[in-house]
């Protein structure tokens, strides 16, 4: 699918991901945004505002991507061969834990979260 239709999944709660990517089990999210005290900030623009006296703070919606690393990229931008390319596609995560790693194709859960006896 195209770049548009993946922007409309990831806005009805999907993750997608390129088939043109080099890592394995990247994708990327809608973090829909938050509001939450500002004692609970950790560091950045939100505990400068906490430090200004900001009671609350608004994360405001943006794109997340899950590396081929594991780690969570905050704010991802897409490059304009991103928004070019006819090869995104809806993945999924494991059904049974939510944590396996997201495929086309379920395969049978293997655990990975934490405690979770699949």
């Amino acid at each position: 699918m195209d770049f548009g239709k993946a922007i409309e999944a990831l806005k009805a709660g999907k993750k997608v991901a390129r088939a043109g990517w080099n890592g394995k089990g990247m994708y990327l999210a809608l973090q829909t945004g938050s509001t939450f005290l500002s004692e609970n900030a950790r560091g950045g623009v939100a505990k400068t505002l906490a430090e200004a006296g900001e009671e609350e703070i608004t994360l405001l919606p943006h794109i997340d991507m899950k590396t081929a690393t594991g780690e969570v990229c905050v704010g991802w931008l897409a490059s304009q061969t991103d928004m070019l390319a006819d090869d995104w596609s809806i993945v999924d995560q494991c059904s049974e834990c939510d944590a396996c790693p997201p495929t086309d194709i379920i395969p049978p859960c293997n655990g990975a979260r934490e405690g979770f006896e699949g």
